[in-house]
């Protein structure tokens, strides 16, 4: 596993844990060395992930969750990197909907925080053959963006205007 990979998976075992998680436990699951499991928690907090110590092991306090949505556009081919590019970003892809002229607002959640989510998702749908929302609206969409704070948003934004994914209105 990589380093990156795992460092993903430790955020997300102790979001899911409703107790402290130890070191040797982690690096148990984990099948590092104590040590590397400290190393990736100095990252972690390098990184802003609010991790406590405590003397039975790590807690993550997430602050309340910062939430925009940003209209977009692209090629199908591009669905893998702009949702890449959400994620890289630090953000949080909740969900994608489009507004049809017809049946108004279509939404389906998709919970996408890291590049194995995005993977699966595109995986699907190739596997599924199925076409994604945006091809009723010619290729117009939406995707509420959750981050914790705001300049991960920002971040977000301007990654997305970078790669010409957004769309400014006003």
């Amino acid at each position: 596993m990589k380093k990156q990979q795992r460092q993903e998976d430790i955020v997300k075992t102790l979001r899911a844990s409703r107790e402290p998680v130890s070191g040797t436990a982690l690096s148990e699951i984990f099948e590092v060395s104590r040590q590397s499991i400290v190393q990736d928690i100095a990252l972690l907090k390098a990184a802003h992930y609010n991790i406590i110590s405590t003397n039975k092991g790590y807690i993550i306090v997430d602050p309340p969750p910062r939430e925009k949505i940003f209209k977009v556009y692209h090629s199908h081919e591009e669905i893998g990197d702009e949702l890449y590019t959400i994620v890289d970003a630090g953000g949080f892809v909740k969900d994608v909907f489009i507004i049809h002229e017809i049946y108004g607002k279509i939404q389906v959640n998709l919970f996408l925080a890291t590049r194995a989510d995005v993977d699966a998702f595109v995986a699907g749908l190739e596997e599924k053959k199925t076409s994604p929302l945006m091809k009723l609206t010619d290729k117009f969409h939406y995707h509420t963006v959750e981050a914790v704070s705001d300049s991960i948003l920002r971040g977000v934004e301007k990654s997305l205007q970078e790669k010409g994914y957004l769309i400014t209105t006003g």
